[in-house]
């Protein structure tokens, strides 16, 4: 009985997401066999979503069902959003005097079109390699020998059922471009196993960075193999800040590096964020950058005195107006933020993305941090 819930739930938000289109596009619009087609196409669906996100994202991670599954999922998202919306807009018609049907296939028109027009943009965001969005952050207690240090930051590349190899090495060409002093990558680097994955990976291991480059575990990491992917990128010359620090020295000056575990990885022996550790040691002079994937980890930063945490995890939302709801669960969605006295946070929108091919209102990034003395 107790996993009755879950059931329902599993089978409820595909409901929802495929009831409102088909009464926008379909029941309130049609009759005859253009209805029955119609309704016939959403049950479909209907019945398609939850079977690939099971057969996809289950025990058994069938690539083929995982690719349609989560197009199918970001396809009604989409969808969805534009037909409340336009189901809202059809309620000012009636207001204004528009009877049905005319008023109907109003909003159905308009609904067909912008999502449509949306979902093609949005594959084409999703799958471009970023832009890159480049920002100064001034740091209390940064020494001038330090002043200008570029940190190039990706995040969330999510390497998974597609193939975006080269992607990836795409990616790289634009973070050497940059002339990165120092790599970082702010976890979510894959979902799948290393074997599956790693050819994806791999061409990371080609990112030139003088300082260094380093690594953290996302949440993702820990559905499947934290372990295996922490020791995969530390044998294609990353850094692992698996609840550990590094000092970057130049010069007289120093900064601390620090990164510490996700959330999630809490109950897993030796994985779990643990900032204390990762912090012991640490020359108490030195400002300190944290790299953490959820932003929600900034209360603790915040507290120890971190100067700068850099996070990713929430995608900028990825699907418009999705980041509502991530805005219920972390602090901040995007961009540089400022958290108690002296902690900024700056949370990337993300390099790659999840699940659905889909980024709407929320663009992909390669960032770059240019650390500047307070």
């Amino acid at each position: 009985m107790k996993y009755v819930p879950r059931i329902v739930l599993f089978l409820a938000i595909p409901a929802l997401l495929f009831l409102v289109p088909w009464w926008t596009l379909i029941g309130a619009t049609t009759d005859g066999a253009l209805f029955w087609l119609g309704s016939a196409v959403f049950l479909a669906g209907f019945v398609c979503l939850p079977a690939a996100m099971f057969l996809g994202h289950g025990p058994k991670q069938h690539d083929a069902a995982s690719i349609v599954g989560d197009t199918l999922l970001g396809l009604m998202w989409v969808v969805f959003s534009w037909s409340v919306i336009g189901n809202v807009v059809g309620l000012g018609l009636a207001v204004s005097g528009v009877d049905d049907p005319a008023r109907s296939r109003i909003v159905a028109a308009g609904v067909f079109v912008i999502a449509a027009a949306l979902s093609v943009w949005g594959v084409i965001e999703a799958r471009r390699v970023p832009r890159v969005r480049t920002l100064d952050v001034a740091i209390r207690g940064l020494g001038p020998a330090l002043d200008g240090l570029r940190m190039v930051v990706i995040t969330d590349t999510h390497y998974a059922a597609l193939d975006r190899l080269r992607w990836s090495e795409k990616v790289v060409d634009v973070v050497n471009a940059q002339r990165p002093d120092i790599a970082c990558h702010a976890g979510d680097l894959a979902d799948g196993s290393v074997e599956k994955r790693h050819p994806q990976v791999d061409p990371l291991g080609k990112i030139e960075a003088p300082l260094g480059r380093f690594y953290i575990t996302g949440n993702h990491e820990y559905f499947g193999d934290a372990a295996g992917w922490i020791e995969h990128m530390t044998s294609i010359g990353w850094q692992p800040l698996h609840n550990q620090h590094e000092t970057i020295t130049r010069g007289d000056d120093r900064l601390v590096l620090a990164g510490i575990d996700d959330p999630t990885g809490v109950g897993l022996p030796g994985h779990g964020p643990d900032l204390p550790a990762a912090l012991a040691g640490a020359d108490q002079d030195a400002p300190v950058v944290l790299l953490a994937h959820q932003p929600r980890q900034v209360i603790e930063a915040a507290a120890a005195g971190v100067a700068l945490q850099i996070s990713g995890h929430t995608h900028g939302g990825q699907i418009w107006p999705f980041h509502y709801l991530v805005r219920l669960e972390q602090p901040v969605v995007a961009g540089l933020s400022r958290h108690g006295e002296h902690t900024q946070l700056y949370t990337s929108r993300g390099t790659g993305f999840w699940g659905p091919q889909f980024r709407v209102f929320a663009p992909s990034e390669i960032t770059v941090l240019v650390l500047r003395s307070a």
